[in-house]
């Protein structure tokens, strides 16, 4: 993933001990049941998948390998409230931080159980590229030269042909990772997003990048809080266990503590994934040993050298390794599931009809702490909002979810109010977050309407029409209570309100010639009585409904007898 820097170094036996330290050191602070990798049947690859680039963010590019110290930062727990100070390599460049924390509290207000934390955007943006390079970015959080990947040619990378024309890595024949988070072009096409306001969407903007990185982490309704969720999505980034043990060991380091430095300040990787398969640690030279992890050479004439002596264990510490009193290593307990999120299972376009039901059935799911489903949990959903839509006439309802987790609402029912209303899913007697769905009521409507009855509506001036009945169907069924609005028009190319002719009454008594009408539940409209005024001559009356169906109707006035 990471650009290729120029100061790249291959690393010998001494750098890949101490790596390996760390990552143990980090691994061994997760929570109980914590899974290093995803193994539920999710939708990312379990350990020792190698599938192909496309599917990753990044397209499987190299990235920087290099592990955070063994010692924690400064102030251990301090990453919300961050010190002042703290050790060189827990310094984040003050415009990459910014990103980060900008990203977090975005995502926060759009996608809240996602619980997407900022320390997670952190380890990943040092991972592709150290943080920006170190934060080299301008005011606008734009890198000050491009940051690239190599093409993906499929020599020692995956193959992606061009998807962008150049547009974004200059190179037209393959793609590259382009920017502080190392994007492919095609995965920025689709989850691309303007993170500053300036109106652009810039893979090597960081806040662009850094909001983009966070959305598509939060994909598929995963949790982040979740480690198995948390793990699915950073090999969703680059599919390989190397790397996400990589970037697990930034972020956890990053959660004990870091502080701010100013752009530019940053603190460099040198050590890359060298051009091999992601996640590969083979060198390509002979280790040179270091000696602070290796035996001193043997003095000069002296046969080959000797392993070191087996360490004595002290009493005081029976479980030292090589000690013939160690202790057989007992399993860890398995971790007891319990409630951790309750998240949407799917549920589509919430919208119906006034008086009508809604298509879509609202479904959620219940997720334990280990990422699994989580039956017989109770949940309730509760519509809020000024409506008189309902569940069966309830407000609100309460479910159980089943052996795969989920729990599906009843059937719900809009009322006669139009407009948006909102219904909340909630694990009953928790603080966990709700999820929150948007619906909407619009009004009856029909297609189609009609005059009933053929005969000619003739009256003489200053006397009444006969009545006039109509009727409105929407897909050929009868549109009961469908607002009506029935005027008396002009006869032009664009009519308008006749201010002449026939007219209707209101309860005034005074002439209008506009009335707003409904029909009855079976379709059915019967005008109020209609006056004939005015000059001879015909005239038209037009009925429209909600929905755009209309219709014409002819008036006849004719002169008194002489």
């Amino acid at each position: 993933m990471a650009a290729q820097f120029g100061r790249r170094l291959r690393r010998g036996a001494a750098t890949t001990a101490v790596a390996a330290a760390a990552v143990a050191a980090l691994s061994a602070s997760q929570a109980p049941g914590s899974p290093l990798v995803a193994s539920d049947g999710g939708d990312q690859p379990t350990a020792g998948a190698t599938p192909s680039g496309d599917g990753a963010a990044s397209g499987n590019s190299p990235y920087f390998t290099d592990l955070p110290p063994l010692a924690t930062p400064d102030k251990p727990g301090t990453s919300v409230n961050l010190p002042v100070t703290g050790s060189v390599e827990s310094g984040i460049p003050a415009s990459i931080l910014a990103a980060y924390k900008k990203a977090e509290q975005t995502v926060a207000g759009t996608d809240p159980a996602c619980r997407l934390p900022w320390q997670l955007l952190a380890a990943i943006g040092k991972v592709e590229s150290g943080q920006a390079r170190g934060g080299r970015v301008d005011a606008q959080g734009t890198t000050l030269s491009p940051i690239l990947g190599p093409a993906l040619n499929g020599q020692g990378f995956a193959l992606i042909k061009d998807t962008d024309n150049g547009a974004y890595d200059g190179d037209r024949t393959h793609d590259r990772a382009v920017g502080p988070m190392q994007f492919i072009p095609s995965t920025w096409a689709v989850w691309g997003v303007d993170g500053n306001g300036d109106g652009r969407k810039d893979p090597n903007n960081i806040y662009d990048a850094a909001l983009a990185a966070g959305r598509y982490l939060c994909a598929g309704s995963r949790d982040l809080a979740v480690a198995a969720d948390l793990d699915r999505a950073v090999l969703s980034y680059n599919h390989s266990d190397e790397y996400l043990r990589t970037v697990r060991s930034w972020y956890e380091y990053y959660r004990r503590g870091a502080h701010e430095v100013p752009d530019g300040t940053g603190i460099l990787p040198v050590g890359s994934s060298d051009g091999k398969r992601p996640g590969s640690r083979t060198p390509d030279r002979t280790p040179t040993p270091s000696a602070s992890t290796s035996p001193s050479a043997p003095p000069s004439g002296s046969a080959s050298p000797k392993p070191p002596a087996k360490p004595t264990p002290s009493p005081s510490d029976p479980g030292r390794p090589g000690s013939s009193t160690s202790p057989t290593p007992k399993p860890e307990p398995t971790p007891t599931p319990s409630l951790a999120s309750v998240r949407d299972a799917g549920t589509g376009d919430l919208t119906a009809t006034a008086g009508g039901a809604f298509a879509q059935r609202i479904k959620v799911q219940a997720r334990s702490n280990l990422g699994t489903p989580l039956a017989k949990v109770s949940v309730t959903f509760t519509v809020t909002g000024d409506t008189d839509a309902s569940f069966g006439g309830k407000a609100a309802v309460t479910v159980l979810t089943g052996a795969d987790g989920t729990a599906t609402a009843p059937v719900l029912t809009a009322g006669e109010k139009t407009g948006d209303l909102t219904v909340r899913a909630t694990a009953t007697g928790t603080t966990l977050p709700a999820v929150s769905y948007s619906a909407t009521v619009t009004a009856r409507q029909a297609d189609a309407i009609a005059r009933t009855g053929t005969e000619e509506l003739t009256a003489v001036a200053g006397q009444e029409f006969a009545d006039i009945t109509a009727r409105a169907t929407y897909k050929d069924t009868a549109a009961a209570r469908v607002a009506v609005t029935a005027t008396m028009i002009t006869d032009d190319e664009q009519p308008a309100e006749n201010d002449k002719g026939p007219y209707f009454t209101n309860d005034d008594g005074d002439p209008v010639r506009t009335l707003e009408l409904t029909t009855d539940a079976d379709g059915k409209l019967a005008l109020p009585k209609i006056y004939a005024d005015g000059a001879a001559g015909t005239y038209k009356l037009r009925l429209t409904t909600a929905g755009g169906a209309t219709v014409v109707i002819e008036l006849t006035v004719e002169a008194p007898p002489a």
